[in-house]
């Protein structure tokens, strides 16, 4: 199924096509897929390659540091974390604080920011965990979607052999927004809805290419679940006030941020997903030298400067949302704006 996704994915919109129009993972899907904050802080700052500065940092945090054989390169190996955080007695709010960091780290390193090998993760999110009651003020949701951008960005080239990022993400959303696709739902007042497949039903894992070619090729209108979290898909109830406090740039069009990379969230391209009219979409964001960029070499580098335009883009993110009637007459709850008249964010740059 994700490679019958990867060849209609379009790296210049960052969409995919189907027959029934462009269709993409956008800031709502990922805030209520994965119940992660999209409204906040870019996920940015400097990366090291100082294996001294990495002790540091974990010295500082966790109270121990990691020996070379526990790392590779800028990377630290998740056995270590893993061992780390089963080692932590939860006695007081400092080891508490502690285990949860570590915890934190595991996550990156497999579910949010993945790589091919997902045995590893890079030390540069350490930093951003130092003051733990801020931890809840980064756009975490924006960092991950840019992650699954570029790994869907990467998949199409011909000598791409793996898709690595937040699969969990992608998944999910293919289930909910093309629901014939999917496996039987367990539990759908389960939040994050991530959690609500029975994945136990292994049926759909035995389907080759070709049969999710045709069915994508047949693919009608009403088979796409368009608005896939209102009334009559998902229970209101179930979805915590805080994320809906974060919809309010979900139909914003934006550079999603994750230190080296950046991506774009065509939210214009994809409207109809926030119950707004289909307009003419604008001409595809040129990221220039931005996109595609990788720590393949060691960077010392703050990348909070070095992409500072696209910092500010996304600092003004609240004037960048769609505003238009919707198709229904209706507001959706996505934050978005109802109105008389038809408008189109345009992308900066």
């Amino acid at each position: 199924m994700i490679n019958a996704l990867i060849e209609r994915w379009r790296p210049e919109t960052h969409t995919f096509h189907f027959l029934v129009g462009e269709c993409a993972v956008t800031l709502e899907d990922v805030a209520i897929i994965l119940g992660l904050p999209t409204n906040g802080f870019p996920v940015t700052g400097p990366t090291m390659s100082s294996f001294e500065a990495l002790k540091a940092e974990c010295l500082h945090q966790l109270g121990v540091a990691p020996r070379k054989t526990d790392c590779r390169g800028s990377f630290i190996k998740l056995t270590w974390f893993r061992g780390l955080r089963d080692r932590i007695v939860l006695n007081d709010v400092v080891h508490i604080q502690m285990y949860v960091k570590c915890h934190i780290m595991l996550l990156f390193g497999t579910v949010l920011f993945g790589d091919k090998s997902s045995s590893a993760v890079h030390w540069k999110f350490l930093p951003l965990l130092r003051n733990f009651c801020q931890i809840i003020q980064f756009s975490w949701g924006s960092a991950c979607l840019a992650h699954l951008y570029r790994s869907l960005c990467r998949a199409t080239r011909v000598d791409c052999k793996e898709l690595d990022g937040p699969l969990a993400l992608l998944l999910t959303w293919a289930w909910i927004r093309l629901p014939f696709l999917a496996p039987i739902p367990s539990n759908p007042r389960v939040f994050p809805i991530a959690n609500s497949w029975d994945r136990e039903n292994y049926a759909y894992r035995y389907n080759f290419l070709a049969h999710y070619r045709r069915l994508l090729d047949d693919l009608q209108k009403e088979h796409l679940v368009w608005q896939a979290y209102g009334i009559g898909n998902i229970d209101p109830d179930v979805i915590p006030l805080d994320i809906h406090h974060n919809s309010v740039i979900w139909s914003a069009t934006v550079p999603l941020i994750s230190f080296e990379c950046i991506e774009w969230h065509a939210s214009d391209r994809v409207r109809r997903q926030f119950g707004l009219t289909r307009g003419v979409p604008n001409q595809p964001e040129n990221l220039g030298a931005s996109h595609g960029k990788v720590l393949t070499r060691p960077k010392n580098q703050d990348w909070a400067n070095t992409h500072s335009s696209w910092v500010m883009q996304w600092t003004n993110r609240g004037s960048r949302r769609s505003s238009t009637t919707t198709d229904t007459g209706t507001g959706t709850g996505s934050g978005t704006s109802t109105t008389t008249a038809s408008k189109t964010a345009t992308p900066g740059g």
